[in-house]
């Protein structure tokens, strides 16, 4: 009798995050025509999961938003959320963009909001303006980073996950992702006001300074 053995398939090489990225371009010019009609619909949830599908074909643990622009009518936002193993798919996926139009800008992390003092966000039963968080910042000048306290008077209103979401979603609103991973070191709620405090622009601006004079 002869003896037959299945032959094990070979995985597939990784193709790299370039090759993948390209191929994430080339979905997202087919689909192009109908998430604007999507959007221009009102109802990005049409889209949803292709968008899904194309970013996750570019590695799995990637997060993606579409948002309102800053330069054009339209971000598309795709983040590893800092993670250092995910930067060469955001690295390559933003140097295979293609040019930005009226219609879209591609941003390879969450970018800052241009006035965060301007921006009111729900919390459960609470609407709370950004313009009246405040933030203690500790600058540790020879690390390049900050230690920062943040108050809002609602905070003590919040439940635990409410109080953890407005620490932290001020500051990545003024900061934006990248900038924020990179100079704050530690994050802490201020529940009571405490002395010292600097709006979020000023926070903002101090932070900025700081990167400049780091390496």
């Amino acid at each position: 009798m002869r003896w037959w053995r299945r032959q094990t398939p070979q995985p597939e090489p990784d193709p790299g995050p370039f090759t993948l990225a390209e191929r994430f371009w080339c979905g997202w010019q087919e689909m192009l025509p109908e998430v604007a009609a999507a959007l221009g619909d009102r109802e990005p949830n049409r889209v949803e999961n292709q968008l899904c599908d194309l970013v996750a074909g570019l590695h799995p643990r990637l997060h993606f938003s579409v948002d309102r622009g800053q330069r054009a009518i339209y971000a598309l936002v795709v983040s590893g959320q800092e993670d250092p193993a995910l930067r060469p798919y955001t690295d390559a996926w933003k140097a295979a963009a293609p040019p930005e139009d009226a219609l879209w800008e591609y941003h390879d992390s969450v970018p800052p909001v241009p006035d965060p003092t301007l921006v009111t966000v729900n919390l459960g039963a609470h609407r709370i303006a950004l313009a009246d968080v405040r933030v203690v910042a500790q600058v540790d000048e020879e690390h390049g980073v900050v230690d920062v306290a943040v108050h809002h008077p609602v905070l003590a209103e919040l439940d635990e996950a409410g109080r953890s979401a407005l620490t932290f979603l001020p500051l990545d609103a003024t900061l934006g992702e990248r900038l924020a991973a990179e100079r704050l070191r530690r994050v802490e709620t201020a529940v009571a006001a405490p002395d010292g405090t600097l709006g979020l622009l000023e926070f903002r601006d101090l932070v900025r300074k700081l990167a400049t004079l780091q390496p």
